[in-house]
C-alpha cells in the first residue's frame, strides 16, 4: 500500500521519481507526489489527487526546476481524503523540508495537539504533516537533518516508512522504517530508496535491506544505516532477480493477463532446484531436520488470497508429513491467545513479505516460543527476515493487485514443503516418487489448460457479463479454490461471489439456487477418491434440479458429469494434491474475462491494494 521513491545523484530526480511511482502504481494510491531540491539548492513540489497522469500533466503544464535530489509518493488515503491538500509530499521549515510516509502514526493526536499549543498550523488532515512539522521543529534546533530526524523518529508509534530531505543539504536524503517497508538500492555515483525494489530495478539490480526501527542516510556517493538510536548496524544485501522488463506488460493487454500467462514459469521456477532425483530436497531448509521431526503441530497463517494457498498446504503437509495443520488468518490469530510453544512451527504466507496482519502474526509466534518459517516472494522483505527460515516462490514481479502466478506458486512451495517434510520425518508412502513427477510435470500440465480452455472460458465469462451473482463449489483439495474463485471475481468485477464447501450446500446455501444461478463446481478425480466424486456429482444434480446454470471442472475424460453439466472446463489428468493448481486457471481467467467485458480496470481494481501494509 503506498508507494516511496527516493533519489540523489547526477541525473535529473524528477524523471527517475516518476518512473519509480508508474512501476509501483500497482500498490494502489489515490493520489501522487514529488519534491525535488533544484540547482540553485531551492526545494520544488507538485502533487495531485488522482492517478499519476494527473501529476504528470500538471508538472508537464508547470514545470519544477531541474534537481538532482528528491522523493516521490503514491498515497492510499487513510487520515483525510484523497485530496491535493492530504496527498504528499507535506512542507515544513518554511517549506524548506518534504517528508514523504507510508503507513499509520497511531500517536499523531497527540503530537498534534502539542504542536498546535506551540503555535503550528497545519494544511491537511494528516498523520504525515504531523511528522513533517516535528521534524522541521527538531531541524532548526540541531541544524542536522540525520539527527533531526531520528530524534522524530523514536517519538512515533505504529507502522510507517519516512523520507524526508532539506534544501540546506542537497544530495542527501533520509529514510526510516519501523513495521513497513523499506529498500536501499545502490548504484554507480547515486543511490536510490523505494518501498519495492520495482520503483529502482531500472537502474540497479543491487540492493540493500534496511531491518526494523532502523534508519539510512543516503548520498551519491555514501549509504549509512544506523539503528533509531544512532548505531551502526549492517543492512543484508541482495541482488534483485528480475529486471525491468519483467515488470512491464510486454504487449500484454494488461498485468493480469501476462501474469495468468507467466503461471508455468513461475511453478517451474519454483520448483527448480528443489527436486534431487525422486525426492525434495530444499537447500534452504538444510539443517532443519531436527525442527521438523521434533514439532507436534503447525500452523499456517495468511491473509486472502494466500489464506486459501495455506488450505490447500494443510491437505499435503498433513498427507505427507503427517502432522496436524491448522490454517489461521493472520488477522485473527495473535488476538485470540492461542495456544503455541516450542513444538510448533508457525508457517506465513505473503507475497510481498511485508503484510502487515501476516508480520505482527509471526512477531507474536517468535515471542511464543513457537518456530517460524515465511513462504514469499519478495527478497528482502521482512517476514522472511522476522522467520527462521523462508522459502522463496521465485515468482517473479507480480503487478496485478489480483493474485494469480503468485497464489499458484504458494501452493507449489507448500507442495515442496510437504513432500520435504514428509521426507525428513519419514512419513511418505511407496507413491512418493511418483508424487515428485507430479509436481515436475505441473508447468507443462498449466500451459496445457491455458492453450485448451482459454478461449472457452474468455467465451463463458462473455455470454455472462450481466451477470449478477456467482457461486462456487468444491470438495477436498477443490474447497480453497472455490473460495479463491469467488474471491478473484470479487475482486476485479465487483460483483457478488461465494465459495463454498459443496458438503454445506444443503445446510444453507441451496437456499440461494434459483433458476438461472450460475454456479461453478470443482470436480475431484474419481481415480483419487470415487467417494469424494461421487458426493459431488450429488452436489452437482441437487443444484441442477433446482434451475442452476452448472460450470463444471473437470478432470479428462471423467464423463460422470456431463448429463448435469450445461459446461464442462476440462483439466488434464494429475494427482489429487495437484489439482488446484490447475483447477484454479479457468477461475482466473473467467473472472479476468468478465471484468474485461464490463470495461473494468483488471489490474487495478477499486479500494484494493497489492501490499497491505497496515493492519
Amino acid at each position: 500500500m503506498c508507494g516511496i521513491v527516493g533519489y540523489v545523484g547526477p541525473r535529473p530526480s524528477q524523471d527517475i521519481l516518476l518512473a519509480g511511482l508508474a512501476r509501483l502504481e500497482y500498490r494502489g494510491y489515490d493520489s501522487a507526489g514529488i519534491a525535488v531540491i533544484d540547482e540553485q539548492g531551492d526545494l520544488g513540489m507538485r502533487k495531485k489527487a488522482g492517478k499519476l497522469a494527473m501529476l504528470r500533466d500538471s508538472l508537464a503544464e508547470h514545470p519544477l526546476a531541474a534537481g538532482t535530489t528528491g522523493i516521490g509518493h503514491t498515497r492510499w488515503a487513510t487520515h483525510g481524503g484523497p485530496t491535493d491538500v492530504n496527498a504528499h509530499p507535506h512542507l515544513a521549515d518554511d517549506d524548506k523540508l518534504a517528508v514523504i510516509h507510508n503507513g499509520i502514526i497511531e500517536n499523531f493526536n497527540v503530537l498534534r495537539d502539542e504542536l498546535i499549543s506551540e503555535g503550528v498550523t497545519f494544511r491537511s488532515e494528516t498523520d504525515t504533516e504531523v511528522a513533517a512539522a516535528l521534524l522541521g521543529r527538531e531541524y532548526r534546533a540541531s541544524g542536522d537533518l540525520a539527527s533531526a530526524f531520528r530524534a522524530v523518529v523514536n517519538r512515533l508509534e505504529g507502522a510507517f516508512t519516512l523520507l524526508a530531505m532539506h534544501e540546506d543539504q542537497p544530495g542527501v536524503v533520509v529514510g526510516a522504517r519501523r513495521n513497513s517497508p523499506l529498500v536501499i538500492g545502490l548504484g554507480e555515483g547515486e543511490n536510490f530508496l523505494g518501498s519495492d525494489v520495482a520503483a529502482f530495478v531500472e537502474h540497479t539490480r543491487k540492493a540493500l535491506a534496511i531491518g526494523q526501527d532502523q534508519m539510512v542516510t543516503i548520498t551519491p556517493s555514501s549509504v549509512e544505516v544506523t539503528d533509531f538510536d544512532g548505531n551502526p548496524v549492517e543492512a543484508q544485501p541482495f541482488d534483485v532477480s528480475w529486471d525491468a522488463a519483467a515488470a512491464e506488460k510486454g504487449g500484454w493487454p494488461s498485468f493480469m493477463a501476462k501474469e495468468v500467462a507467466e503461471q508455468p514459469d513461475a511453478v517451474a521456477n519454483t520448483i527448480r532446484g528443489r527436486v534431487q532425483g525422486d525426492q525434495v530436497v530444499i537447500p534452504e531448509l538444510d539443517g532443519l531436520d531436527e525442527l521438523f521431526i521434533g514439532i507436534d503441530r503447525v500452523i499456517i497463517t495468511a491473509c486472502g488470497t494466500a489464506s486459501y494457498a495455506a488450505l490447500v498446504g494443510k491437505y499435503a503437509i498433513e498427507q505427507w508429513a503427517r502432522v496436524p495443520v491448522d490454517v489461521e488468518l493472520a488477522h485473527e490469530f495473535r488476538y485470540r491467545d492461542p495456544v503455541i510453544g516450542d513444538k510448533t512451527l508457525v508457517i506465513s504466507i505473503s507475497q510481498s513479505g511485508e503484510t502487515m496482519d501476516t508480520l505482527m502474526a509471526v512477531k507474536y509466534a517468535r515471542e511464543r516460543g513457537a518456530r517460524t518459517l515465511s513462504v514469499c516472494n519478495t527478497q528482502g522483505a521482512t517476514i522472511p527476515r522476522e522467520s527462521d527460515a523462508v522459502v522463496y516462490t521465485h515468482a517473479g514481479p507480480e503487478v496485478a493487485v489480483a493474485s494469480t502466478k503468485a497464489f499458484s506458486a504458494q501452493i507449489t512451495a507448500l507442495l515442496l514443503l510437504g513432500l520435504h517434510m514428509g521426507r525428513v520425518r519419514g512419513s511418505l508412502s511407496d507413491s512418493a516418487a511418483s508424487d515428485v513427477a507430479e509436481l515436475q510435470a505441473l508447468p507443462e500440465k498449466i500451459a496445457q489448460v491455458l492453450a485448451e480452455e482459454q478461449e472457452h472460458v474468455a467465451q463463458l465469462a462473455g455470454w455472462m457479463a450481466d451477470t449478477r451473482s456467482v457461486l462456487f463449489l468444491g470438495r477436498h483439495v477443490g474447497y480453497p479454490i472455490a473460495l479463491e474463485g469467488a474471491l478473484k471475481l470479487k475482486e476485479i468485477s465487483y460483483i457478488h461471489a461465494e465459495g463454498f464447501a459443496a458438503g454445506e450446500l444443503k445446510h444453507g446455501p441451496i437456499a440461494l439456487i434459483e433458476p438461472g444461478q450460475p454456479v461453478f463446481v470443482i470436480v475431484p478425480s474419481p481415480r483419487h477418491s470415487a467417494l469424494v466424486h461421487s458426493k459431488v456429482v450429488s452436489n452437482i444434480q441437487e443444484i441442477r434440479a433446482r434451475g442452476a446454470r452448472v460450470i463444471v471442472i473437470a478432470e479428462e475424460g471423467d464423463a460422470a458429469v456431463l448429463p448435469f453439466a450445461d459446461e464442462v472446463i476440462r483439466i488434464p489428468l494429475t494427482g489429487a494434491m495437484f489439482e488446484p493448481v490447475l483447477a484454479v486457471v479457468p477461475l482466473q481467467i473467467f473472472a479476468m474475462a468478465l471484468a474485461t467485458a464490463k470495461g473494468l480496470d483488471v489490474d487495478q481494481p477499486r479500494n484494493l491494494a497489492k501490499s497491505v501494509t497496515v493492519e
